[in-house]
């Protein structure tokens, strides 16, 4: 296995920086996701795709270095891209990569926890940076396919249908019983 690092991939997004203007401060702030290639396998056939489930093991820092969490001592990881399980910024870094695969992806404020943070472990308008290992990749089946994409169509189209049933059904029912009423008031009317 042929293995290429130092090599910059920009992924989803141009590498940015940007000064922060807070009085002599010359600190950079990262305004999109920059991804860089630490390990990549000779042979790559399959690429991560939106449905597929990875297995990863990280290490995710604050921009000072501060460790705020890894898997590396627990089990890896498991990501279905496309269900929001992790923050926004690293399941877009994780969208094209083989298995075997090592990346250092940097990730902005807004594509992590935003303004608010979270607190104590990450500071509001955090940047974040993640070194990722893609330990297995299972590609997304068919039927998997038909139950993530097909299917919640299908429930949005259905369910204006039954709502407008059931409302048809309520206003037969409310029209038939002043009829109703009406038949059994006048043969007692009549009976007297």
């Amino acid at each position: 296995m042929r293995i290429r690092t130092g090599i910059a991939l920009i992924f989803l997004a141009a590498f940015a920086f940007v000064a922060a203007e807070d009085g002599d401060s010359s600190e950079s702030v990262i305004e999109q996701l920059v991804v860089e290639t630490l390990v990549k396998p000779e042979t790559c056939t399959v690429t991560s795709e939106m449905g597929d489930t990875l297995q990863i093991h990280y290490t995710g820092r604050l921009m000072d270095g501060k460790v705020i969490d890894t898997s590396l001592s627990r089990e890896p990881l498991v990501v279905e891209l496309g269900k929001r399980s992790v923050i926004t910024g690293l399941e877009q870094a994780l969208v094209g990569l083989c298995e075997g695969q090592k990346i250092k992806a940097t990730i902005p404020a807004h594509l992590a926890y935003g303004k608010r943070g979270y607190p104590p472990t990450i500071p509001g308008d955090s940047t974040l940076e993640f070194e990722v290992e893609v330990i297995s990749l299972s590609q997304q089946t068919p039927w998997q396919k038909i139950v993530n994409d097909i299917l919640p169509l299908l429930c949005l189209a259905l369910v204006p249908t039954l709502l407008g049933l059931v409302g048809l059904y309520l206003y037969n029912k409310a029209r038939a019983q002043p009829q109703g009423k009406k038949k059994s008031k006048d043969k007692k009317s009549k009976k007297k």
